[in-house]
């Protein structure tokens, strides 16, 4: 799943007391306790982990996951009515299936009976939708591999063989070379201001050399991204590719969690999405990997994106990395502020450290 920012575990018959709520208009505490007691799912649930991220609470029982959208307006998505929650629910499981197979099971609802009881996918009067998933085995997900050392060679082919077919598939996203250049210029700006306001506790210097050294390779570069552009490299893709949204099991690899509230950060370039992912796993202690899905694309497709260039994209995503850390400052005090700096400066770390690769 997404970032989770807070997990819990609830046990049987922890919050029974919460189950029974008035009719037509159960608030999001009701339902989420509701949802963290193993008595309402079917079948002999026997726990259910919880987690909150930024848009949805996620229910995690031994062989399913829940996602319960909040109702909110957030990321540019109204999401504050029963109709737009389920219509959002229907379209990332769309988006999610290009991905997966047997993942994204459906969309379940929840109910409320006659007797003032909530339900889930039973009859009633629908309260909301939940995103309905297979659980994928923990061990098996790419960052727990990366992280214990695990991670091989033939994994990440096991990998490029699902998004080599899929990038392959992905008609060319009709966009002018002067278009693509001016989103990063855009983009640059605002991590820049974002990195460097009163309050995020990171070397000022350091952000604004790093978004000057990105501004003058795109100008200095220019052809390189306008070539990527000609050659029909950029597409819809996945947008959010990090190593927690890989499985890679038996037999084919999975890939969750698609970017679905915002279809331009899913516009991008196919070696930017890659190397993406490589940065992550180089974050996670496995630099290595890099190479490996670099070489296992190539195989796949005939690509080679110039090695500049995929720095440049692991720089510049490095920076935007660091300011969704930073953004988490925003958030009451207790929430972990020292974590999220911390955070910060290993992205910018990274992006320095890219920075000098591309500028070599």
């Amino acid at each position: 799943m997404a970032s989770m920012l807070r997990t819990t575990e609830v046990i049987p018959n922890a919050v029974d007391a919460a189950r029974q709520v008035a009719p037509s208009d159960p608030s999001l505490e009701e339902k989420v306790a509701f949802l963290s007691d193993p008595a309402g799912y079917p079948g002999r649930v026997r726990r259910v982990q919880t987690a909150e991220t930024h848009m949805s609470w996620v229910f995690l029982t031994v062989n399913h996951a829940y996602k319960l959208k909040k109702p909110a307006f957030l990321d540019h998505h109204d999401l504050r009515t029963v109709a737009a929650r389920r219509a959002h629910c229907r379209m990332e499981i769309a988006l999610n299936r290009r991905l997966t197979e047997g993942v994204y099971l459906g969309a379940v609802s929840l109910t409320v009976g006659d007797d003032g009881l909530l339900r889930l996918d039973l009859g009633g009067h629908v309260v909301d939708w939940l995103v309905w998933m297979r659980r994928l085995p923990a061990a098996r997900m790419l960052d727990a591999l990366v992280a214990r050392g695990r991670a091989t060679p033939e994994d990440v082919r096991s990998l490029m063989d699902v998004l080599g077919r899929f990038y392959r598939d992905c008609p060319p996203e009709p966009i002018r070379p002067p278009e693509f250049r001016a989103r990063f210029a855009m983009r640059i700006a605002q991590h820049v201001r974002d990195l460097c306001a009163d309050g995020a506790g990171l070397p000022t210097s350091l952000v604004e050399e790093l978004g000057e050294q990105q501004l003058a390779f795109l100008d200095t570069h220019a052809e390189l991204f306008d070539r990527r552009v000609t050659e029909g490299r950029i597409v819809e893709g996945h947008g959010d590719l990090r190593p927690e949204h890989v499985c890679l099991e038996e037999p084919r690899a999975q890939v969750i969690d698609c970017l679905e509230f915002d279809r331009e950060l899913r516009v991008l370039d196919v070696a930017e999405e890659l190397g993406f992912l490589a940065l992550e796993c180089e974050r996670l202690g496995g630099p290595q990997l890099r190479q490996w899905i670099f070489d296992a694309y190539a195989d796949f497709s005939g690509d080679l994106p110039d090695p500049r260039l995929v720095d440049f994209y692991q720089s510049h995503h490095a920076c935007v990395r660091a300011m969704l850390a930073v953004w988490h400052l925003r958030e009451p005090r207790g929430n972990g502020h020292r974590k999220w700096i911390n955070r910060a400066k290993k992205y910018l770390a990274l992006a320095r450290s890219h920075a000098s690769a591309f500028q070599a």
